[in-house]
């Protein structure tokens, strides 16, 4: 790119006089000699470039001037890379300037025809003027990419601190109800049924660690253990009839509506899982009743399946955090992993999610899959 421009500079340079030639090349070869370190290839490409336009004295005057600049250059890349971006500039600038002074004091002796203040505003105005606007803009852009990185930086360790905090809360609850009835456990006069009755909670206590810590490691790691092909229908049929003691209680009517096919590739458990997760969110949503629709389409590249319910909804603040890490609309009663394990799943599964709410009138969730023949088309174009 900086011989490109170097040749552009050479070849559409001003020429008041046949025997003078005004251009811009000490720009690309300052910048390029002291931001990127390639000065002694950028003098070199000078040199070839202007023995085009003939072996005459200004040919031999390019080669005394830039022969020792490509030492020059090449021996303060390293320097000015440690200097902070105020002084880089200023060297930058300086250096232009002197490049101009020398090409000008050049020309005095050996072009008496040339206008000395058109030399003079063509090589030491112009190009330092030049350096000093585009190496002010490189040390711009670094900057901003530094902070983009500390930026990122900083909330990627708030993200660690605050699932590390979320994880030890939602762990150390259980753990510290088991520790109390074990505790209670080592009393010799405790009865049989009390003692049985402890070591039922305990149990239930560590359960709810186990799953705490299960569904953490699906959102971090979404591997799928066993891919097979999925009757979309079929596998929500059974999630429906897991649930359909839970929406009895809430006086939920469930209303399906599935294509007649429907098949993906994913796995099973996984995806009872991640369905399991939104469903039951559906139904606890509707605590006074509802009506809770699921419904799927089936085309030639992708199943799209649909819930729909009619509990309380969410706003759009509440709406844009769904799926964060530890992020719960229950409040208390809720840990924030599961539309978090949600999200991972569908992604693992190469799948898409959107979500549409409204306060009071119900929440809808789209879930879109790729259908086996699609994903075979894929591959085999891929192959091809």
């Amino acid at each position: 790119m900086f011989i490109a421009t170097l040749w552009l500079c050479i070849q559409f340079s001003y020429t008041p006089v046949p025997s003078a030639r005004y251009d811009l090349r000490i720009i690309p070869l300052v910048l390029g000699g002291l931001y990127v370190g390639i000065g002694p290839i950028l003098v070199l490409a000078i040199i070839l470039l202007r023995s085009f336009y003939g072996l005459n004295i200004g040919f031999f005057q390019t080669l005394i001037l830039y022969a020792p600049l490509s030492i020059i250059l090449w021996n303060l890349y390293p320097w000015i890379s440690k200097q902070a971006p105020e002084r880089r500039i200023f060297v930058t600038v300086c250096m232009g300037m002197i490049l101009g002074l020398l090409t000008v004091f050049g020309m005095s002796f050996t072009n008496s025809h040339s206008n000395l203040f058109d030399a003079w505003f063509a090589f030491l105005v112009i190009p330092a003027l030049g350096i000093g606007i585009i190496s002010y803009g490189i040390e711009f852009v670094r900057k901003n990419n530094e902070m983009q990185q500390q930026l990122i930086k900083a909330e990627k360790l708030k993200a660690v601190e605050q699932m590390g905090a979320a994880i030890s809360h939602e762990i150390r609850n259980p753990l510290t109800a088991a520790s109390g009835f074990v505790q209670l456990l080592q009393d010799d006069y405790l009865s049989r049924q009390k003692r049985k009755e402890y070591l039922s909670i305990v149990k239930e206590e560590l359960i709810s660690a186990e799953r705490v810590i299960q569904d953490y490691l699906t959102f971090a790691k979404p591997s799928l253990e066993t891919l097979e092909e999925l009757n979309v229908k079929s596998e929500l049929r059974q999630i429906i009839n897991i649930l359909q003691p839970l929406a009895n209680q809430n006086s939920v009517e469930i209303i399906t509506d599935f294509s007649v096919i429907g098949f993906i590739k994913g796995d099973k458990q996984k995806f009872r899982q991640c369905f399991v997760n939104v469903l039951k969110n559906a139904i606890e949503s509707m605590s006074t009743g509802g009506y809770l629709t699921i419904s799927t389409e089936f085309s030639q590249s992708y199943v799209t399946i649909m819930v729909k319910d009619t509990g309380v909804g969410m706003t759009s603040e509440q709406l844009e955090r769904l799926g964060e890490p530890f992020y719960s609309t229950k409040g208390k009663k809720g840990t924030g992993l599961g539309m978090m394990v949600v999200y991972s799943i569908i992604r693992a599964m190469d799948g898409s999610i959107w979500v549409e709410s409204e306060v009071e009138k119900g929440t809808t969730f789209l879930v879109e899959f790729p259908t086996i023949t699609s994903i075979i088309k894929t591959q085999q174009a891929g192959r091809a």
